[in-house]
């Protein structure tokens, strides 16, 4: 019994401590990495020092058997727990390559970052442009490592961030277009996805313009939804994010520099999920607004 229970401490120890040292993991494979988290939390809390007591001979045999149920029994319901909340993955048989264009270093996360995180888990191959480090909103020196995290943790293989004018990108329309030609000329995208044209913020206006022009002769470019877009924004396509709400909100969270601002909350990007969802018969959506798509050669 006293190998037993030294053994379990030590398992119980292991799986707490890595269900709080491993967290940005959890919220990456798991639909929602909470009910894991907290279970295997408790049982290393509660249960590690049981053992060790009942290792110690402390306690009464039926006691010391009661324990080890008790302590086989919060493994095996961690690991259900595990498997129960892992996100659903389909592995594609046609890998696409997809670009992703935003204007700062929080609206790919905020807009298509469920749809980006889908994308990456079925085998496509992912990059970004992020045309502003964004320093008149926050730091930008922060900024730019936080659009780098986010993009890793979404699975986007390869980010650039560019120092082009924050709030006055208009001002860049023909640089913006030239690196946008470069990156389509080089990486050969399927897929486009960038800002709407019902977009508010100016910054997002211009990228779209700039992503469209350079993308003149491209026949997928699909446009996201913004906190900024118009009511004029009528998304058509709408790509399935019900197993990536979570991961979505964790991409965003990553945005620390941006915390304050009220849709950066994991409500907000739960709530605008759900809205789509609904509208497209779905239980969580992103919606877009097709520039060009062809359906018989798209990726959802």
């Amino acid at each position: 019994m006293e190998t037993i229970h030294w053994g379990l401490a030590a398992l119980l120890a292991a799986v707490a401590i890595v269900s709080v040292a491993a967290e940005s993991a959890l919220r990456r494979k798991l639909t929602n990495y909470r009910p894991t988290q907290i279970l295997a939390a408790f049982a290393g809390i509660l249960l590690t020092p049981a053992n060790v007591w009942a290792a110690m001979g402390n306690v009464s045999p039926t006691v010391s058997k009661l324990i080890i149920a008790g302590s086989a029994a919060a493994v095996l319901a961690v690991i259900a727990l595990y498997f129960v909340f892992s996100i659903r993955r389909t592995e594609t048989t046609l890998p696409r390559r997809i670009l992703a264009i935003g204007a700062h270093p929080d609206d790919l996360e905020l807009a298509v970052g469920g749809t980006l995180a889908r994308l990456a888990d079925s085998g496509h191959e992912i990059h970004s442009i992020v045309m502003t480090a964004g320093k008149v909103g926050g730091d930008p020196a922060i900024r730019r490592e936080e659009a780098k995290n986010g993009s890793k943790f979404l699975g986007v293989k390869h980010v650039d961030v560019h120092d082009f004018t924050d709030t006055d990108l208009e001002s860049d329309m023909n640089e913006m277009i030239q690196v946008i030609e470069r990156k389509i000329r080089s990486f050969n995208p399927d897929i486009i996805f960038t800002h709407s044209k019902h977009d508010q913020h100016q910054d997002h206006h211009a990228v779209h313009m700039a992503t469209v022009r350079a993308g003149r002769r491209h026949p997928a470019i699909l446009c996201f939804e913004s906190p900024s877009v118009t009511l004029d924004f009528s998304p058509k396509v709408f790509v399935d994010i019900d197993d990536y709400v979570g991961v979505k909100a964790s991409a965003v969270a990553i945005h620390e520099n941006q915390a304050g601002k009220p849709y950066m909350t994991e409500e907000r990007v739960t709530g605008m999920a759900h809205f789509r969802g609904d509208q497209a018969k779905m239980t969580h959506a992103e919606g877009f607004e097709p520039v060009r798509f062809d359906a018989f050669k798209g990726t959802f």
